[in-house]
């Protein structure tokens, strides 16, 4: 009797392919195939917000920058009137008070005239003259002619890019209030009668400083190029000056950084007198 054939072993396949397999075949990885595939589903859907609602929203906005913008040309617009409506008022100042100076200048001259014509009468009258004149041409009061020498001293020329060596101070400016200040000084010394500075007179209690960007000469302001005159002998004051430390230091700053100085005699200045201020005399306390 044949034994009874045994039923063939049913082998179990596996549904799912290999991994080998599906890195041969598959080359996107399933997760990327849901993501476009829900990004595709968000971008068929209606949209929560009308597109109208966004360009009204960018319309306003757009509006809104143009009206900051606005608001600020024309807040520029009414600082630009501002400082036009200042310079004016300053210019208007200025001429004033050159109206008011030319004015008292005259009465000054008219009563001089006046006093020298009273006193001239006797010999006391004279003498006395005599002592005024002497005085007002120390304190420098009385009008004064004659030759003498000039001294200019001219900013350097701006230039764009000038390295740090052309700036002497932070405004800029090249020349200081102690360079025209220095030349005042040894021109006194060199034997100048009578200096001025741009026209304006130097006599006692004058300062000359500076103010920001500003140069002042008695609380007026002069710019560059600054005309130093001095009345005196010409020959004298100018063998004196230019062995003096002021000519020396001037010259050493126009080759540093570019200032112009120039020196030469005048045969014809003219100066007027100089503001009178209050003088002080100390004196020594005597015993309490």
């Amino acid at each position: 009797m044949e034994p009874a054939e045994r039923p063939e072993k049913q082998v179990r396949r596996n549904p799912v392919p290999s991994l080998l397999t599906s890195l041969l075949t598959d080359h996107l990885d399933p997760g990327y195939g849901a993501a476009a595939a829900e990004r595709t589903a968000q971008h068929t859907r209606k949209p929560r917000v009308p597109a109208a609602l966004w360009l009204l929203g960018g319309a306003v906005v757009v509006g809104v920058i143009f009206g900051i913008a606005f608001s600020q040309l024309a807040s520029g617009a009414d600082v630009d009137r501002a400082g036009s409506d200042a310079s004016a008022a300053v210019r208007a100042a200025q001429d004033r008070s050159a109206e008011l100076e030319a004015t008292q200048q005259a009465l000054a001259e008219q009563v001089s005239s006046e006093r020298d014509r009273a006193l001239q009468s006797d010999v006391s009258g004279s003498a006395l003259l005599d002592r005024l004149s002497a005085v007002e041409s120390a304190a420098g009061i009385d009008s004064v002619s004659g030759p003498g020498l000039s001294v200019v001293v001219t900013e350097p020329v701006a230039e764009d890019g000038a390295s740090d060596r052309s700036v002497r101070r932070g405004s800029g400016a090249a020349v200081l209030d102690r360079d025209i200040a220095a030349i005042v000084n040894s021109l006194w010394v060199s034997g100048a009668e009578a200096v001025s500075v741009d026209g304006i007179r130097v006599g006692p209690n004058v300062t000359i400083r500076q103010a920001g960007g500003a140069m002042l000469l008695d609380n007026r302001p002069i710019d560059s190029p600054y005309e130093i005159d001095a009345i005196g002998p010409p020959q004298r004051i100018q063998v004196q000056f230019v062995v003096s430390d002021a000519y020396l230091r001037m010259s050493t700053v126009a080759q540093l950084y570019g200032v112009g100085f120039t020196v030469r005699p005048a045969t014809d200045l003219e100066f007027g007198p100089a503001a009178v201020r209050e003088s002080f005399q100390a004196e020594e306390a005597g015993p309490r």
